[in-house]
This record gives structure tokens, sequence and C-alpha cells, in this order.
């Protein structure tokens, strides 16, 4: 065992070894020599994370301050004021949770759901699944409502669930990142109030890519996450929770079965008068996540969802003609995650693979059953940019050609930039938004 001394260090006792000399011959053979990081510079066009501006990477070498720091409160303060608005809500309670999406997630079901409550759970898709799960282990009951992938969940079959059942919940999701499916919430959302269930929405693919009104919706907990359409790093959830959603939380029966992520302890140390410590805030990912949500306020919403919207109409044009059929129902197809069906006979690992090692691009493949059959493509937050889907398309191309396929020369990018000329002709700009290109 090395030998060790009591210094004075920083003004507190701390044991530190002696020497090098000390340490012996075995264990200092054992040290590591790990180079330092050096990342590829990659395009990230998976459902999550995207790119970040360089003004959100920036604010992660920002100097550090303290969780409790007065400057810091101001940020959660305008992290706050900046969340309502990409909500469109008025809800005092929108707040960012230590964790991904997934934090949001399982803290909605563990603050709504008491033992033996009930919840019905629309799943199209692995996400929804997710849901029924956690329901399960808070100690609920979850009845499905399925249908299959590639289409939305009918809302009858949640008003047919409802019937006889008094539910704590109704929970869908919004954006079904494995389908690239957009969910109707308006019915649901109404089919949940008339029978006095608390709805849940998961907002991870869909938050600053297309509207999300969960006021409009009268949803009690609207959640989403840091790295996909909001272009943050990932390891924050964001969520948005109503008023009275807020009050059933802090008249609980039980107290909340997770300590971590009981939202009535985080809304102490957001906005109570006197703020209450629950825990050591993430800083730097705090920063970048004020930064983030401050380039979306300089955007503007309308502007924000019109180019992730003509991004994806471009890449939708630009598959078609190369021939890759897109994955589910046209009329409920997502705009920030195009789910699509890997050509037959080929490869999916091998062109994903030379995608990112040949064209530095990353697309993600299916999930579950689909694993091997799907490609699923984020068009999201700051990667949604022309020269980013005329890219992709570009480098589909060839490789298909590889794999034995035989789309025209040019073909994909023709049909987008076809797209892109009738936008332009319409007054609407397919160029990168200056505030990410100017560092205002």
């Amino acid at each position: 065992m090395a030998a060790f001394a009591v210094s004075r260090v920083c003004g507190y006792n701390a044991l530190i070894p002696h020497t090098t000399r000390s340490v012996p011959i075995h264990m200092q053979n054992d040290v590591p020599h790990i180079g330092e990081l050096s990342p590829p510079q990659r395009i990230l066009l998976a459902p999550g994370p995207t790119n970040a501006p360089p003004s959100v990477l920036g604010a992660l070498i920002a100097p550090l301050t303290g969780h409790k720091d007065p400057f810091y409160l101001t940020v959660m303060d305008e992290t706050a004021q900046l969340l309502r608005y990409a909500y469109q809500t008025q809800t005092a309670t929108c707040l960012t949770l230590p964790g991904t999406g997934g934090a949001g997630m399982e803290a909605s079901m563990a603050n709504l759901i008491q033992l033996g409550d009930t919840a019905i759970v629309c799943i199209n898709g692995l996400f929804g699944s997710r849901i029924a799960e956690i329901v399960e282990r808070c100690g609920g009951t979850a009845i499905r409502v399925t249908a299959p992938w590639g289409k939305p969940v009918d809302p009858d079959d949640v008003r047919r669930a409802l019937s006889g059942v008094r539910a704590r919940v109704v929970s869908t999701v919004h954006g079904e990142t494995s389908t690239g499916v957009e969910q109707p919430i308006d019915e649901i959302g109404r089919i949940a109030q008339e029978n006095g269930a608390m709805l849940v929405v998961d907002a991870v693919a869909t938050l600053g890519g297309i509207p999300v009104v969960p006021d409009q919706w009268g949803s009690a907990v609207c959640y989403s996450a840091s790295q996909k359409c909001l272009s943050a790093p990932p390891g924050l959830s964001t969520i948005a929770v109503s008023p009275s959603a807020m009050e059933y939380v802090r008249g609980r029966e039980t107290p909340v079965n997770s300590w971590y992520l009981d939202l009535g302890l985080h809304d102490k140390y957001w906005f109570a008068a006197e703020r209450t410590y629950h825990h050591t805030a993430p800083v730097l990912l705090g920063y970048a996540m004020h930064e983030a949500l401050r380039l979306i306020a300089a955007e503007g919403l309308e502007a924000r969802f019109e180019r992730h919207a003509l991004h994806s109409r471009a890449l939708v044009a630009g598959l078609e003609a190369l021939e890759v059929e897109l994955f589910p129902d046209p009329a409920y197809r997502l705009p920030t995650v195009l789910a699509v069906v890997v050509p037959d006979g080929v490869n999916d690992a091998r062109v994903r693979s030379s995608l990112l090692n040949e064209f530095g691009i990353e697309i993600a493949g299916g999930l579950g059953e689909y694993a091997g059959l799907m490609w699923r493509i984020g068009v999201m937050g700051y990667s949604a940019t022309r020269d980013n889907m005329l890219l992709l398309l570009t480098a589909l191309e060839d490789l298909l050609a590889r794999e034995g396929g035989a789309p025209a020369a040019g073909a994909g990018v023709a049909a987008a930039n076809a797209v892109y000329a009738e936008a332009i002709r319409n007054g609407v700009s397919a160029d990168t938004p200056a505030i990410y290109t100017s560092g205002s």
C-alpha cells in the first residue's frame, strides 16, 4: 500500500502520496496511458442527438458557478421563461430535470401514479410500451391501447378502454421516434378530460420542431428532452406541469416513490421564494439549455416549424426519387423523424456503417421487430439544414448503387432541390437561419 502524509490543501486536511516512488512497481505498470480525447466531426441525422449550435457548445466551456449561485438562479429563472415560450404555455411549472427524456417519462408516472391506480397507455411503438412498463413499476395497472406500428392510436379505442374504468392517467406519445408517426392529441385530450383522467404527453421528438401545445390539449404533464429538436447536449429532460397536476402532486396520499424525480421537491428548488436545495444541478448543461432555448426564441417558433417542415418535405421527395419507401401512414408522418423501409437486398448495417465512416453521417436503424429493416432519420434542430439533406441524399444514392440498386444519377438531390426552389418562389428561405451563422 502506498505511504501517505497529511497535508494542508486549500485549507483542508488531505491525504497525498509522499512520492511516486512509494507506489509498488506492479501498480505503476497498471497506470493506463490514454490520450486526450479527439472526437470525430459527425453530421448527426439520427433522431437525436443532433449537432449543437456553436454558441450552445460555447456555453459548455463558460465559467462554472455553483448551483445556488445568484447567477445560476437567474439562469434557471430565464430557462423557465424560455421553456414556457417553447411549450406555448402559461403554466408556472416549466423546468428541466437532470437526466434524458426517460427522466421526464419516469417523473410523469412516478408523480401521478399511486399504488393501485390505472393508466390508459396509448402504444404504437417502442416508447409507448416503455411508459406502460413504468406505470407497472410504480404499482399501477396499465391498460394498453395499441395500434400497428406506422399508424396512430384511434381515439375511439381510448374511449372504449375508459368505459367502466376509473383511470388516473391517459398517456400518449406525440411523435413516436421508433416509427416516425405523429399522433393527433386534441381528441385524446378531450376524452381524458371527459373521464376525469390526467393527460400525459411525450413530446421528446417534437418540442421545438412542430407545435407542442399542452394548454390546448389540456395535458397535466408534457415532457421532452434536450438533445432532439432543441439541439442542446443530451442530459436534461424538460417538463411542463399544469397547476392542477402540481396541486395533485402536493396533495398525494403517499409520497412520490422517487425522491430524485419528485416534482414537488424540484418545484421548490426552481420556484419557491426561499429555494430549497434538492440536488447539485448540472450547471454547464443548464447553460447550454438556456442558450439553445434562447436561439429558439430568436428564430421564432413559426419560422422554426416552417424550417423543419421544409427540410422534411425536401428529404421525403429525395428519398422517394431514390425509390426508398417511407414507413408510416403518409397522413400521420412525423416531420422531425422520417422512418423508411430498408430496400430489398440492401444490407442495413453496411449502409449505415458506410454513411458513418465514409461520409461522417449518422442515421439510426430500426428498433424492436424492425431492427435491420428500417432506417430512422432525424430532421431536427440545428441539424435540419439544406446542406445536410442534400449530402445525405448524395451519400445514399452512392451507397444504394453499390448495393445493387440503380437510382438515376442525381435523382434524389434534384427532387429535393425542386422542393427548395418552390419554397423560395413562395418567399420561404431554405438557408440556415442567421442566428446560427452570425453568433447573435
